[in-house]
């Protein structure tokens, strides 16, 4: 979603088509966090954590997108990206963390 708000930011004035592009940034944020949350969750045998946990990944993909629009208002198109990187690189930190925090198969600390 930030991606398409620094696109937009950048072509405003020579292209009419700025509320498609914000529109298609929305439904792909919701569609990659949904399926990254569902992806992340495949350990869980219950689909309804799974898919509980793919609609919350999906709303917080729109609102790290629409806390890019008080970040452009403050710092410009630079801020979004800079915020766009950040977000890219707490992304992969946060993947690492959990491959990390999985552990062994099998170690697991829960009843049998």
């Amino acid at each position: 979603m930030t991606t398409s708000q620094i696109f937009v930011a950048l072509n405003e004035e020579r292209y009419d088509a700025n509320g498609y592009l914000l529109v298609a940034g929305l439904l792909t944020a919701l569609g990659v966090g949904g399926m990254c949350g569902w992806y992340r969750a495949h350990a869980l045998d219950n689909v309804w954590q799974r898919g509980v946990i793919g609609v919350l990944a999906a709303i917080g993909a729109i609102l790290i997108g629409f806390l890019a629009a008080p970040i452009y208002q403050f710092s410009g198109v630079l801020g979004m990206i800079v915020w766009l990187l950040l977000n890219i690189a707490f992304g992969i930190l946060a993947t690492r963390w959990a491959i990390r925090g999985k552990g062994e198969e099998g170690r697991g600390t829960g009843t049998a």
